[in-house]
């Protein structure tokens, strides 16, 4: 008899009085974060949740079985748990495993042509997009996006150093002087303004540009310098909108002029439910200086660099372009545990009195939910006493695709990283985890 097993057995009347979550292993290849951590257990189990892990569910991330256990959850098998909490989207062999009336908590991919929201819905799942929670200030905790992005934005610039032939900071030796790497961040969303904050502390000369005039005060407020194109692309809800064709002629032309210059150009940017907008052409790329790099993070939706190979580090004209996917799963452990405070704030959202409860009149809900769980109407043989069965409907953010506002920046339907812009209640908090070297520099 395995441990949940002899837990409801021993237990049973009050094991279903209460909602049971379930935290599965993930079977993307290379995905090594987990949708929560032990940390995160005691507050749901005072809720009165019961937590079921797989077991080796944290093994990505190096969590064993036993803080699990030691953390109040159980271990045995999560996917018949009343909720399901996973990161990657769900596989068609993942799906199969649910059965109608469970909720499913993850990044589902909603504005992917190839997301499995139709399968969910097929079979009677209620499914939580991360992507989709609304860019509020109460949500910003919920806000999965965001907390990934800072990850990948902090990991690309360590990648761009660890892939660059010249330091970052300024040296003085007895040898002479080595002046520091110029560093351009291209698109300052989340993971832009991470990588710009990054870099600085690591004693490049910063400068960030965005279509979005309005951030330029977030891209000084962590030390480093705006470039200005003259173009003006903001859009709705603190996101960019698509560039017009002669908007994109003129951005090209003065884009390549200034990349040129810089020994790092790091891309964040993409336009949400389309293929990301090309910045780096290859003619900037022949004109930059031996032994540069660029970091193209928009890389699972195409790239933003014209010779970008998405997965994969190449060099051409002698400059490195390196573009990596699912960067936050190359750093679990803080991944894992920025990720898992998301989900359980999301899922205290949803309980009432340790029952799941979701009250579809929550904005954050109600955005979110992209397949909802709705009883049939009554039938005409309502008088016979049997319950009416469960149905699964679209919800409003299915219907619509998911608004274009509620859906974040470059890669992260899978990885959590997508990132062409941030509204300011997002930033104001990316600058505090950011954590710019001088004090008074850290707000944005």
């Amino acid at each position: 008899m395995s441990e949940v097993d002899a837990a409801s057995s021993a237990d049973d009347g009050n094991a279903q009085q209460h909602t049971r979550v379930g935290v599965v292993r993930e079977s993307t290849p290379d995905e090594r974060r987990v949708a929560l951590v032990p940390k995160i257990i005691p507050s749901l189990v005072k809720q009165g949740v019961q937590v079921i892990v797989e077991s080796g569910a944290g093994a990505g991330a190096l969590i064993p079985d036993a803080a699990y256990t030691e953390a109040g959850a159980l271990i045995g098998d999560p996917w018949t748990a009343d909720v399901v909490v996973k990161v990657a989207p769900p596989s068609d062999a993942e799906i199969a495993k649910l059965s109608a009336g469970q909720t499913l908590i993850g990044f589902l991919a909603p504005r992917n042509a190839d997301n499995k929201i139709g399968a969910l819905r097929e079979a009677g799942v209620q499914g939580f997009a991360v992507e989709a929670i609304p860019r509020i200030s109460r949500a910003q905790v919920m806000d999965a996006l965001s907390s990934q992005a800072n990850v990948a934005g902090y990991k690309a610039v360590l990648l761009a150093a660890s892939e660059s032939t010249r330091f970052f900071p300024m040296l003085t030796t007895a040898a002479g002087t080595v002046k520091p790497a110029t560093v351009l961040v291209l698109g300052v969303g989340v993971a832009g303004l991470q990588a710009l904050a990054t870099a600085k502390r690591l004693g490049g000369r910063t400068t960030g540009y965005d279509v979005r005039p309005e951030v330029a005060d977030q891209v000084r407020s962590v030390g480093a310098q705006w470039l200005d194109l003259g173009i003006d692309a903001a859009g709705e809800g603190g996101y960019a909108r698509e560039l017009t064709e002669a908007e994109r002629a003129q951005q090209q032309q003065a884009l390549e002029n200034a990349i040129k210059g810089f020994d790092v150009v790091i891309t964040t940017a993409l336009v949400p439910g389309r293929p990301a907008p090309r910045l780096v052409t290859a003619a900037a790329v022949e004109g930059m200086k031996p032994g540069s790099v660029i970091v193209d993070m928009a890389g699972e939706t195409g790239g933003n660099c014209e010779l970008t190979e998405p997965g994969k580090t190449i060099v051409v004209h002698d400059v490195t372009i390196a573009s990596p996917l699912n960067l936050p799963a190359t750093m679990p452990e803080h991944a894992s545990e920025l990720y898992s405070k998301n989900v359980a704030a999301l899922l205290e959202l949803m309980l009432v009195e340790g029952k799941l409860a979701p009250d579809f009149g929550d904005q954050v809900l109600a955005d979110s939910c992209v397949t909802r769980v709705t009883p049939e109407p009554p039938g005409p043989d309502e008088s016979t006493g049997e319950s009416a069965e469960s149905a699964v409907q679209e919800s409003g953010a299915d219907q619509t695709g998911v608004d274009e506002t509620e859906v974040e920046e470059s890669g992260l339907e899978e990885s959590g990283v997508d990132e062409a812009g941030v509204d300011e209640a997002g930033a104001e908090e990316t600058a505090d985890s950011a954590g710019a070297s001088v004090a008074d520099k850290e707000q944005s």
